[in-house]
């Protein structure tokens, strides 16, 4: 029904409501005004994941329809071609690769590396014809070989070469290997019936030529994220040149070709086969773009995760979970299920406490410490990895902070509004809600909240307010200077600190002494990041003592409802159940501990926190009870020493 008088309803009528469905789910939205030919992209990318989420045969038509395209790309002008082809290459192989659908995705690489970068793309058919002869000679010596091999054994299987593609060639010359050292490879594929023949066949194989050490990969036992089956080896081959060969049944062969397509079918009632549950990724991606309504920061995240290598990790009880190659213990906390993530103490890696930004490797066990009291910490979006893992970080602290996030966008929309000589009461009512809802938020309230959180920004709402309003609410600076300024709060940068004889600073605690509400506190002005504060018995005092012309008075204000991290060492014998113990003080005095590590050395233990803490009052309460268990010998306040006190 795209750029045709047709609509979804005749499709429907003549070809039943599953059609109809399926051909809107490939239909672009192209009667909706956007901003940008990127946020119309977005929107069109979103819709389709949606649909794929309904029913996973509208990615498999649109992946033929794109593969239609790039086959027909030559009558169009050179910039759409580029266009076309970038977003080929960027969004549809890897939708490709992760469904397992091979053969689209080789040939859609292939195809887009045509009007991407023809020069190389000439190139490497020129060198692929020059060694097409020697190629299909060494292919022809291998197969014949190994079909001897296999008849003496009773294995039925079939033997080929396997071509490799311009694209892969490209990619890795892009890396700095020469055409020679990729082509001399020989590739070939061996076809059997069962899988007891694969493993058989891999036993021919290892006898006849010599395998290459740490080449040896099994994924009929650990099978892709997208389903594929095969074992890959590589050996010595004839001449001494290296072989690679993979190992499959004819059933695992449909399913690297055609992938998710291979295994389709459709019980009656509309519902799809098990397989389709597989489709985590596509689940995860689904959770976190709803939410995501920047046009740049969406496709980045995108992109991420389709391009992203996967490492499998094990759970104790031995269950498999699939993650980005970079994933962190928080991101498989995440992972196991929301509520584990968010009250994630900790996490030990096959056996050892390990911090939460690890990075985790294929095959490695985790275990997730958890502690019913514990919350997220704003930290962790530094830590996490995934943007599922991101998106529940966020997800929390819009619900638990939703008021103060709300309060603070506002504020921020009417300092613009100010700044932009515009009425700062035009934050409110029916205008600011119609701008809420183009920008997809439900409300003006939840604009705002996004805004507080960071996921918005002032300054672009008050310019669709200023073009909403066509310049009849702005007014001149001298109204402005007549007109009552806008309520205001302590700034949210103030930490709930007042700065003697300045008003309207930044500023921030000091990490190297991390102060808490209680502390004598000291404010130190640095150069280009506003007022430092430290606490009294700060190390770096002695670097402040020689500008004192830049130490200001400082004390705390409004202290309730705020949390400070501050980092404490245990230093205890080793023992077990000593971890548990000390997490047990943490959920005893409510603490979260967004941060723990723990060094064993002989018989000693030091155990490394950082705690959220309200005050100097809950500190000391909890440092005193950590100091009354048992084989404790110290438990101390961390200090750094910073140089020249962040100034």
């Amino acid at each position: 029904v795209e750029d045709t008088s047709v609509t979804s309803e005749e499709v429907s009528s003549r070809f039943g409501p599953e059609i109809a469905q399926l051909v809107e789910g490939v239909t672009k939205l192209t009667r909706i005004p956007y901003q940008s030919k990127e946020d119309a992209q977005v929107e069109n990318l979103r819709k389709m994941f949606l649909a794929m989420a309904k029913d996973i045969r509208v990615i498999i038509i649109k992946l033929a329809d794109r593969l239609h395209n790039m086959r027909t790309l030559q009558s169009l002008p050179p910039a759409k071609q580029q266009t076309i082809a970038r977003e080929t290459i960027e969004i549809y192989t890897p939708i490709a690769h992760r469904l397992g659908i091979w053969k689209i995705k080789w040939d859609l690489e292939d195809l887009a590396l045509r009007y991407l970068d023809p020069e190389a793309y000439r190139d490497i058919a020129e060198r692929v014809a020059k060694t097409r002869v020697a190629r299909e000679e060494a292919v022809t010596e291998v197969v014949g070989l190994l079909r001897g091999q296999f008849e003496k054994l009773g294995i039925a299987a079939e033997v080929m070469g396997r071509p490799k593609h311009f694209y892969s060639i490209y990619a890795k010359m892009k890396k700095g290997r020469d055409f020679a050292t990729i082509y001399d490879l020989t590739a070939v594929r061996v076809i059997v019936e069962t899988v007891k023949d694969c493993y058989a066949t891999l036993g021919v194989v290892h006898s006849v030529w010599k395998p290459l050490p740490g080449r040896f990969k099994d994924y009929i036992a650990m099978p892709k994220p997208n389903m594929y089956q095969s074992l890959h080896t590589t050996v010595v081959g004839p001449g001494g040149d290296p072989l690679e060969i993979q190992i499959r049944t004819l059933e695992m062969h449909r399913t690297s070709e055609y992938g998710i397509a291979a295994h389709w079918r459709y019980k009656e009632g509309g519902k799809a086969d098990a397989f389709e549950n597989k489709l985590t990724w596509l689940r995860s991606l689904l959770e976190w773009q709803n939410d995501m309504r920047d046009s740049r920061a969406f496709m980045e995240n995108l992109k991420l995760d389709l391009f992203e290598n996967q490492v499998f990790i094990f759970s104790p009880k031995g269950d498999v979970y699939s993650l980005s190659a970079s994933a962190t213990p928080l991101d498989f906390a995440y992972q196991v299920h929301t509520d584990v993530g968010n009250h994630c103490v900790g996490a030990k890696v096959n056996g050892k406490i390990v911090p939460l930004d690890y990075q985790m490797k294929n095959g490695d066990i985790c275990e997730v410490l958890v502690n019913k009291s514990a919350r997220p910490s704003l930290d962790w979006l530094t830590i996490a990895h995934t943007s599922s893992a991101k998106h529940k970080i966020k997800q929390w602290f819009r619900k638990e902070r939703k008021h103060e996030n709300v309060a603070i966008g506002q504020e921020a929309v009417e300092r613009e509004l100010t700044r932009a000589h515009m009425r700062p009461d035009l934050a409110q009512g029916d205008t600011i809600e119609r701008i809420a809802k183009r920008m997809n938020y439900t409300s003006a309230a939840d604009l705002f909240a996004a805004i507080g959180f960071g996921d918005a920004s002032a300054p672009s709402v008050v310019t669709r307010l200023r073009e909403e309003s066509k310049g009849s609410n702005l007014i001149d600076l001298a109204a402005m200077k007549r007109m009552p300024a806008p309520s205001r709060r302590p700034a949210r940068s103030s930490n709930g600190i007042r700065i003697a004889d300045v008003d309207d600073v930044l500023v921030r605690l000091s990490k190297c002494c991390s102060p808490v509400p209680g502390d004598p506190i000291m404010g130190y002005v640095t150069i280009g990041k506003g007022v430092s504060v430290h606490r009294g018995d700060c190390p770096n005092v002695a670097y402040m003592s020689a500008t004192p012309e830049r130490i200001l008075q400082a004390s705390w204000i409004n202290m309730a409802e705020s949390t400070h991290a501050v980092d404490v060492e245990v230093d205890a014998l080793d023992r077990a159940g000593l971890l548990q113990d000390v997490m047990g003080v943490c959920a005893e005095y409510k603490t979260n501990a967004s941060s723990v590590t723990a060094r064993v050395k002989r018989d000693s233990a030091l155990i490394s926190l950082t705690l959220q803490i309200n005050d100097l009052a809950h500190l000391h309460r909890v440092l005193e009870k950590l100091r009354t268990l048992r084989d404790v010998r110290n438990v101390y306040r961390v200090t750094k020493r910073e140089a020249r006190a962040s100034g």
